[in-house]
């Protein structure tokens, strides 16, 4: 897919699709730079997979919402490889409740995470990526972000700004030969649907036309088509990856 000696880093990468897109990225030769905030041990077994497939892989532990942190992992990286080609910023965490009853920190720390942890490595990752002219930046949206969601007004607002940012990065990094994307999911079988109700996840399965919840691979596929060769001339777009439920 064009990824072959690339070196990449994916956010939130120690489970679910951040494990799918590492693995993928790997499969595909690309070195990657597994973070994680918390999850030790999902982190190990995530570069446990990565390693198996023949490439260069490192745990790169950071709280990406911390800019002092994200920018001793972006160091830690360029010392290791001394640039980095494709940027996954896929970290990110809920803390759903109706906004009457949603706490100030509820919608702080998720817009921490989800948004300001997204322009925190874009930031890192922007100017290595102008200086080689070449870069992908692919950012981990939601359906949320675009329909909007009961429940989740700190998620979706958060989303709905990461499909802003995405549009205006890729207006400023596109003459440098830097593409940014996003992919939006819709329900993806992963830990953060357990929570959701059962009433309401049959809700949603009725109005998916394909019938089914996305699996990890299914959105992997997509990161990899945007940092691949095969999207070098898509910018600015937002893949919506949710079996045809906001069509």
């Amino acid at each position: 897919m064009g990824v072959e000696g690339k070196k990449a880093l994916v956010t939130g990468a120690s489970r679910g699709i951040g494990r799918a897109v590492s693995v993928a990225l790997a499969a595909a030769g690309a070195d990657v730079a597994i973070n994680y905030s918390s999850d030790s041990g999902g982190a190990e077994e995530t570069l446990r997979m990565v390693r198996e497939k023949g490439v260069d892989a490192f745990i790169a532990r950071a709280d990406v919402s911390e800019y002092e942190g994200a920018s001793s992992m972006f160091k830690d990286i360029l010392a290791r490889w001394g640039r980095l080609d494709i940027l996954v910023n896929n970290a990110g965490i809920t803390r759903d409740q109706l906004l009457a009853r949603m706490k100030p920190d509820d919608w702080d720390s998720v817009l921490r995470v989800n948004l300001t942890g997204a322009f925190n490595c874009a930031r890192l990752a922007a100017r290595p990526m102008m200086r080689n002219r070449w870069g992908r930046i692919v950012n981990m949206a939601s359906v949320a972000g675009i329909a909007g969601n009961p429940g989740q007004v700190n998620y979706s607002a958060a989303k709905a700004g990461l499909i802003g940012m995405t549009r205006t990065l890729a207006r400023e990094l596109g003459p440098f030969g830097v593409t940014v994307n996003a992919v939006a999911p819709g329900l993806v079988e992963t830990g953060m649907i357990r929570d959701i109700p059962a009433k309401a996840k049959e809700d949603l399965m009725s109005r998916i036309p394909l019938g089914r919840v996305a699996t990890v691979d299914d959105v992997a596929g997509s990161v990899m088509f945007l940092a691949s060769d095969a999207g070098s001339y898509v910018t600015g777009h937002v893949l919506v990856v949710d079996g045809g439920l906001t069509a």
